[in-house]
């Protein structure tokens, strides 16, 4: 399975490994102090992002409890869509989820749920839907039938994070349905944010999704009836059913002699048909009582799954990319610091993705050109051309660039600089981040 961008340590974790990695021949509390400025640094340059995407988001928010100051056109609510899309996009990208593509996404929608029940979704309800998932492992679970006596060990994919945006079409699509979607409104946008979900169950995380009867279970229901049927015609409906019969046949010149009706006939004859309709009205709640015990199910899970709703989702994404942006840019600069002579992009990547296999025994895929853009970007780095090697392995174009960290001092007072230069009105400088 192919290694994961994400990095699964809490930035201080990070910060208490470069730490160690560094040991006593750097100062400590000056590595401490650097790690604080890059991470208020960092932390702040998000600030104006997430108030983009609240801005953007506020039109289409169904949880919104203030009110829009002015009604925005049509036009002004696709430009705040595509521009709070775009925006998500990103933010998903630097906390380093991956999209989930079409192909996963159908593979989920074909393969048997472990829960045991089969969803439906009405895809045609839906103007977009993107999802993404972070941490992608092998799993296995037992699986009990039979009332137990049969136990079945099954592998299955599973996502450690999945963030869903999906946005619901307007109120003249489901105008035409004749049906409203239950409990969101029509041209909202949704987002939600799941943990540990099977891959096969992708779709229980649609808001439209409905729970239908598997095929065994239509076989089982319906042999049950059968059988069932069948000794309440036998038992039961039989005197009924000869009544009637005579009945008919008189009726139709099939037979000469009169029927008599007496009132015991007609309490044999409505017996008969009250057994009936309790056996019909007992075999249809047996099917409502498994659909409900299926949607139970359904919705147990998705309550432990569910982690975050519409705002609130790219609130906890914010925080998740910004703790990647300080732990990615925290082990660039530890790795250079700790080679005076500098390393290029390939030899940086190799080095840091070996140190947490072998070290901390966690196989990653370590983004080195982000990294480096952030330490550049920050001026942390200097950068030199090293004509004596041959061209990167990934590029094989032009020689070598070789990135040096600058002295934890300098760097503090980069940093520090940065810091102080964020507002310049009055040189009317845009801060850059």
């Amino acid at each position: 399975m192919q290694a994961d961008r994400f990095i699964p340590y809490r930035k201080q974790d990070i910060i208490e490994m470069c730490r160690s990695e560094l040991g006593n021949e750097f100062d400590q509390d000056s590595f401490l102090q650097f790690s604080e400025l890059l991470s208020s640094y960092i932390h702040f340059s998000y600030h104006g992002i997430l108030e983009s995407l609240k801005n953007d988001y506020a039109p289409f928010d169904p949880n919104a409890d203030t009110r829009l100051l002015n009604a925005l056109s049509y036009a002004q609510k696709r430009q705040c869509q595509h521009s709070f899309a775009s925006n998500f996009a990103n933010v998903l990208n630097a906390a380093n989820y991956e999209k989930i593509t079409e192909q996963d996404l159908q593979e989920a929608l074909t393969e048997e749920s472990l829960f045991k029940v089969r969803l439906e979704v009405e895809f045609e309800d839906f103007e977009q839907v993107v999802f993404y998932r972070r941490g992608e492992s092998q799993k296995s679970e037992t699986l009990s039938s039979f009332f137990g006596l049969k136990k079945q060990t099954i592998e299955f994919t599973n996502y450690d994070r999945v963030a869903v945006f999906i946005t619901l079409k307007d109120a003249s699509h489901f105008s035409n349905k004749n049906k409203a979607p239950i409990g969101f409104e029509p041209g909202s946008t949704i987002i939600k944010l799941f943990q540990n979900v099977p891959k096969a169950d992708l779709e229980m995380l649609f808001p439209n999704s409905e729970v239908k009867m598997r095929r065994i279970d239509k076989i089982l229901i319906g042999a049950s009836a059968a059988v069932g049927g069948s000794v309440v015609l036998a038992t039961k409906l039989g005197p009924s059913i000869i009544l009637l019969a005579a009945l008919f046949g008189f009726w139709l010149g099939l037979k000469d002699n009169p029927v008599e009706i007496t009132k015991q006939h007609l309490f044999t004859l409505g017996m008969g048909f009250g057994v009936l309709g309790g056996f019909v009205f007992k075999e249809w709640s047996k099917f409502k009582n498994r659909k409900i015990k299926f949607m139970k199910a359904l919705s147990d899970n998705l309550y432990f799954k569910n982690l975050d709703n519409n705002a609130g989702v790219f609130h906890t994404l914010i925080d998740s990319a910004e703790e990647e942006d300080v732990k990615e840019a925290l082990l660039a600069y530890t790795f250079l610091l700790k080679d005076s002579d500098g390393m290029s992009a390939s030899e940086l990547d190799k080095t840091i993705e070996t140190w947490f296999e072998q070290t901390h025994k966690c196989k990653i895929d370590f983004e080195v050109e982000d990294a480096l853009e952030k330490l550049d970007r920050l001026e942390l780095v200097t950068k030199k051309v090293d004509l004596t090697r041959g061209p990167e392995p990934q590029t094989n174009s032009g020689p070598q660039t070789i990135y040096i960290a600058k002295p934890l001092k300098e760097a503090k007072r980069q940093l520090d600089k940065k810091w102080d230069n964020i507002f310049s009105y009055n040189n009317d400088v845009t801060p850059q981040f």
